[in-house]
């Protein structure tokens, strides 16, 4: 005797649930409450970044988010000569800036930076000749894989993504500012296909 098609239909919704929740790409505020922030008076970051990081998993696509204000820098690099040195080097094409645009000290900023490449990644604050990444304002991370890229930061390539300079522009490359991204980056995305298959699966055993 088949099984009724409640029984199927739990299992599908069951199935879809899982599927959707295996969909979804992550927005990390880094830091957590303490944010992006550097004591100048104790030469003392507001936490231990290195230990944030390695309580969570990071995948391409994920955002992270960084809660700060104009006093701290935010450098991407892919270079781990660049991360210990602690200084943003403007020759190297794997290291980008981020500072909101802003041009006011002590201002409140919300910088989103999305994670487009496997690997290593390396996140610091230059601010300061150096010496807030030398006292903790910096951390690592290994991104992976996860469900991919999604096509928001596929196409074009990936941001921060800044049109070649012509003939006439100056040599030194331009300043990459993240822009927030729209609420829906952070949409969880069902897969309609898996969930069709599936639907198709149980109703073959009714």
């Amino acid at each position: 005797m088949a099984p009724p098609i409640a029984a199927h239909l739990t299992v599908f919704a069951l199935l879809v649930t899982v599927s959707a929740a295996a969909t979804v790409y992550h927005n990390h505020t880094v830091g957590g409450a303490a944010g992006w922030s550097f004591n100048s008076t104790t030469n003392t970051p507001a936490t231990n970044y290195s230990s944030w990081a390695s309580d969570q998993t990071f995948d391409l696509g994920d955002y992270l988010i960084f809660n700060t204000n104009s006093n701290q820098t935010v450098v991407q690099t892919y270079n781990k000569t660049t991360y210990l040195n602690c200084t943003a080097d403007d020759s190297d094409n794997g290291t980008f800036v981020y500072d909101g645009g802003s041009r006011v000290f002590g201002e409140a900023l919300t910088i989103a930076v999305p994670l487009t490449i496997v690997g290593p990644n390396y996140f610091f604050s230059d601010a300061g000749d150096g010496v807030q990444c030398q006292r903790g304002l910096a951390f690592e991370i290994d991104v992976q894989r996860g469900l991919g890229l999604p096509p928001s930061l596929n196409q074009p390539p990936p941001p921060p993504y800044q049109e070649p300079p012509g003939r006439d522009a100056a040599q030194s490359p331009p300043v990459a500012v993240a822009q927030s991204p729209s609420g829906a980056a952070f949409a969880t995305r069902a897969d309609a296909s898996v969930a069709a298959w599936l639907l198709l699966l149980l109703l073959q055993f009714q």
